[in-house]
């Protein structure tokens, strides 16, 4: 008999490979190393648990950002380019945190150590951060020198140029030291602006140092204007440095049109005092215009009296208009004004003269009619009514203008003056003496026609039965010229005549009218 024995049948089978390490057990100082490394920027947590793709995002990340951010300059890194890459950061922190709380390191093997590594790590990042705010505070304050320099030069290229010309651009300069000194208080360009601006003050002015006083008014008026907008901090002295310079520049050029003749010194000496009336230059200018009259004055017995009366005249007139912004200087501006009326009032007989010496009757009689209206007892009064009466008659006979009148009067010699005319006629006569007197017209006379002056025979005044307004005149010997004019209201135009007067004579001067005024003797 056989038998088969089997032995116990074992089957052995291997199970299959994972497709990755088991998780491992959550670990929170893990979590917490790989959150920190990857606040790194770097994505060092990451590599830690094997994670290549969001390594290689950081990576990217943090290299845009180097791209955007350097070389640095004074606009900084754009806002929301680095707010997007502290959320990248912290979401990789974040993210980071989650992965590695159910994953192993790969190195180093205990968390804690990675931690620390991650912890120091982060001076990477924090000491880029400083670096790059170094980079850009040096980056702004040399853009707020360059800032500082482009105003310099605006500056002096503006002081080549004429004050009307350059003010937009000393402006603009000016703005710029301004926002310096008030935005960017503390800067290296700030702490030069003090000096710039003494600078900006010595160009602006720089027409009151080469004695271009006139030049220089406008330019440091505005210099005046330069506190409200600077900060007096900035300013310091430079506050009061346009007013002494200023005042002495409208004095100066207030003075020199005042010597010259021009009208440009009233306007410069009525801002002077009512701007700085207590400043010395204020003093002066009274004294300056005092001067000018002194001077006019003496200029009334030199070679161009009528100038000199027309500049008292124009003086007086000026000086009366400047008193009134003058305050504790105008009563000598009035006393000035006064004495300019006065003597141009006087000033008028010496004109006259001059006047009538060079020929000008006309010009002669008024202003000689003018003396006596203004001088009811000037000492010359009565030879001025001389003059005017021989500035007429020279207007109608030259040659009567020859001499000028004097105040004499009388003579040898009868002169019979008769109106055969029916108007009144002013006899107006100038010679060794000069006078003048009306005589009534002829109430039995009528005008002559031109037909009757023409036939032979013709002798006005010659009517017996006529009584004819007449007057006798005591002349001397010599020339003496008759004119006569109808009197105001009359059309009949004046006549003249030229009678040489000789001794052992009896004269007869005849007015008669026809068309115009005849004579005869």
């Amino acid at each position: 008999m056989s038998s088969d024995q089997h032995g116990p049948n074992h089957a052995f089978a291997v199970p299959p490979m994972p497709s990755a390490p088991p998780p491992a057990p959550p670990d929170g100082w893990r979590a917490a190393a790989v959150a920190v490394l990857n606040l790194s920027g770097l994505g060092l947590g990451y590599a830690l648990v094997r994670r290549w793709i969001p390594v290689a995002a950081c990576w990217a990340a943090t290299v845009v950002l180097l791209l955007v951010a350097l070389p640095a300059d004074a606009d900084g890194v754009p806002g929301a380019a680095l707010a997007g890459y502290a959320a990248l950061l912290l979401s990789a922190a974040a993210h980071g945190a989650v992965v590695a709380r159910r994953t192993r390191l790969t190195w180093p093997g205990r968390a804690p150590l990675a931690l620390l590594l991650g912890v120091l790590l982060l001076a990477v990042p924090a000491g880029g951060a400083v670096w790059y705010a170094d980079a850009h505070e040096e980056a702004v304050q040399q853009a707020l020198l360059d800032r500082l320099d482009r105003a310099d030069r605006l500056v002096t290229a503006a002081g080549r140029q004429r004050f009307a010309t350059a003010r937009s651009d000393y402006g603009e300069a000016l703005d710029v030291y301004r926002g310096l000194a008030a935005d960017h208080s503390g800067s290296r360009a700030a702490d030069q602006v003090p000096d710039r601006l003494r600078s900006f003050y010595t160009t602006v002015g720089a027409a009151y140092g080469h004695q271009r006083y006139c030049e220089a008014i406008e330019p440091l008026k505005y210099l005046r204007t330069v506190p409200r907008i600077m900060p007096k901090k900035e300013l310091g002295s430079l506050t009061q440095w346009p007013d002494d310079r200023l005042a002495t520049s409208l004095y100066e050029c207030g003075r020199a049109g005042l010597t010259a003749g021009q009208d440009d010194w009233v306007p410069r000496f009525d801002d002077l005092l009512a701007t700085f009336p207590q400043s010395a230059p204020a003093a002066k200018a009274v004294l300056a215009v005092d001067a000018a009259v002194k001077k006019a004055e003496k200029d009334v017995d030199g070679t161009r009296p009528c100038t000199a009366v027309e500049q008292l005249r124009t003086l007086g007139t000026r000086i009366t208009g400047l008193s009134g912004t003058a305050g504790s200087a105008a009563d000598d501006l009035k006393k000035s004004a006064d004495r300019a009326g006065r003597s141009g009032d006087a000033g008028e007989y010496a004109c006259g003269v001059d006047q009538y010496k060079d020929g000008d009757f006309d010009a002669a009689q008024k202003t000689m009619e003018q003396y006596v209206s203004d001088n009811k007892s000037g000492s010359n009064r009565d030879r001025a009514k001389k003059i005017a009466i021989g500035a007429e008659v020279a207007q109608t006979l030259p040659g009567a203008g020859k001499k000028l009148p004097t105040t004499a009067s009388g003579g040898s010699i009868s002169v019979t003056v008769k109106n055969d005319s029916p108007d009144d006629v002013t006899v107006l006569y100038t010679g060794p003496v000069t006078g003048s007197f009306t005589l009534k017209g002829c109430g039995s006379c009528t005008s002559y026609s031109l037909v009757d002056t023409l036939m032979t025979g013709f002798k006005p005044c010659n009517d017996s039965s006529k009584d004819y307004p007449q007057r006798t005149l005591s002349l001397p010997v010599g020339t003496t010229y008759f004119v006569h004019k109808p009197h105001r209201g009359s059309t009949a135009k004046p006549a003249s005549d030229t009678a040489k007067l000789r001794s052992g004579y009896i004269y007869t001067e005849c007015a008669y009218t026809t068309r115009t005024l005849g004579s005869g003797y």
